[in-house]
């Protein structure tokens, strides 16, 4: 975690950095089986391109936001971006429930992540709305 994500204000019921690591390590494998499994049910003319285009989105919306927290230090977009990850999941899920039921009901645990990551980054967000996206040490 680098210096400046560590001297933004944060709620006190943020969870401890080391915690997140571990978490969206469990995700990711759900994430890898279950929209490979979506785009294998594509590939076989299971699903159309509409039903598979909210697991797509997700993914690059979630791939987006690391750098746009981490790297522009913008909080601003990356509450944008983790609002979209939210959206896009709620979609994806929704969209494959019919067809695969087993796909929507193993991401509910990434689902309930994203809703408290989104609560946790706007809560971030707003502690440090006076410095911008700027972090307290001004770097």
């Amino acid at each position: 975690m680098n210096q400046w994500y560590k001297h933004l204000q944060k709620p006190t019921w943020a969870p401890p950095a080391w915690l997140f690591g571990p978490v969206w390590s469990v995700l990711y494998v759900v994430i890898i089986i279950t929209f490979g499994s979506a785009t294998y049910m594509y590939t076989k003319s299971q699903i159309t391109w509409f039903v598979l285009l909210p697991f797509i989105l997700n993914i690059v919306f979630n791939i987006a936001f690391t750098p746009l927290q981490f790297k522009f230090r913008n909080n601003n977009l990356a509450l944008l971006d983790i609002i979209l990850v939210l959206l896009t999941l709620m979609w994806a899920l929704f969209k494959i429930y019919p067809f695969a039921s087993w796909i929507a009901l193993a991401n509910i645990p990434y689902l309930l992540w994203v809703a408290f990551a989104t609560v946790l980054q706007l809560s971030i967000t707003w502690l440090n709305r006076s410095t911008g996206f700027l972090g307290s040490d001004g770097v």
